[in-house]
């Protein structure tokens, strides 16, 4: 057993490490992250850390190489002030969609990421919904990949499932994802087939499953320029969806997504606050932000106290 829970946060999303801090009824730790004139990233903890067991809150979002080096530089100030143990907490996980080698020489950043957090020691790795699951195999060290599904999953059945209802993958990759929702919802299943003509674009080339006359939602795992989003969307109200819903865990939006989100076809955007959102998105009539720290707040507690953590997932009865 380590010594007592010690939580910090840097600045990329201190109003969910907020939340996440009174679930667990543990105050966050007082630390100064900040630059210095030139830029740099600067970092004091004020906090005795020696024998503890050390939670850094902090997901890789926008702007996502500070936030990147914020968590790098937080972990080597605890590690250097022995810390008893470093746990990196990213609700959303940057880098993570160069995860292969697509194309000539390109980069595996996942990879590279990976290599760095073991170079600055950290122990163990908190996130949610990685981009691809076998991001895991990059680490020497323990992953707990944990899944919005839970949350997103029980605020569908309460709000948005109805006897017309069909889960659409917006696709092929993401059916797995999607198939598990319509087995839980027992709802339909639809894929749109798409082939992709570069970084961030798409063209839609057909809906595979009948979606005329229902009530689809189009289940991702991120939302990042919204475009293949949209596109999607689209040809399933071509196709002859009455409404159609859009539901994805990590927010990115960048770029123009907030506009074509709202010039869309869907009718509700049901995010969650792994990444926070601009104020133009929380004010956005269309988009619903639902919180995970409750989910991180029960992992953070089972890890500090070695239980599983395996109770934070859906059961195939569930």
């Amino acid at each position: 057993m380590y010594g007592e829970m010690v939580l910090f946060t840097g600045n990329a999303n201190p109003a969910l490490a907020k939340r996440i801090a009174e679930r667990l009824g543990h105050p966050i730790s007082s630390a100064k992250v900040g630059r210095f004139s030139d830029g740099e990233t600067r970092v004091e903890l004020h906090q005795n850390v020696r024998g503890r067991d050390v939670f850094l809150l902090q997901p890789t979002c926008a702007p996502v190489n500070d936030s990147l080096m914020e968590l790098l530089i937080m972990a080597e100030a605890c590690r250097r002030s022995s810390a008893g143990r470093v746990t990196a907490v990213m609700p959303y996980f940057g880098y993570a969609r160069q995860d292969r080698k697509v194309a000539p020489r390109a980069p595996i950043t996942a990879r590279l990421v990976a290599d760095l957090f073991q170079a600055v020691a950290i122990d163990r790795v908190l996130t949610m919904d990685l981009h691809a699951g076998q991001i895991q195999g990059f680490f020497n060290i323990p992953v707990d990949n944990l899944y919005a599904q839970p949350i997103l999953y029980r605020f569908m059945k309460e709000e948005l499932l109805a006897p017309d209802t069909i889960i659409v993958s917006p696709d092929a990759g993401g059916t797995e994802r999607a198939r598990s929702y319509a087995k839980r919802l027992h709802t339909g299943l639809a894929i749109i087939d798409k082939r992709r003509s570069g970084p961030n674009e798409s063209e839609v080339l057909n809906i595979v499953g009948d979606v005329k006359g229902m009530r689809a939602i189009i289940i991702d795992d991120m939302i990042d320029t919204a475009g293949t989003l949209t596109k999607g969307g689209t040809a399933v109200a071509e196709a002859g969806a009455k409404v159609v819903i859009a539901v994805a865990t990590h927010a990115v939006l960048s770029g123009p997504a907030l506009s074509r989100l709202e010039e869309s076809v869907f009718e509700k955007v049901v995010v969650t606050d792994s990444i926070p959102l601009q104020d133009s998105a929380k004010a956005s009539p269309k988009i619903r932000t639902l919180s995970v720290a409750s989910v991180f707040a029960e992992a953070i507690r089972s890890i500090h106290f070695n239980d599983s953590i395996s109770r934070l997932f859906l059961d195939d009865e569930d």
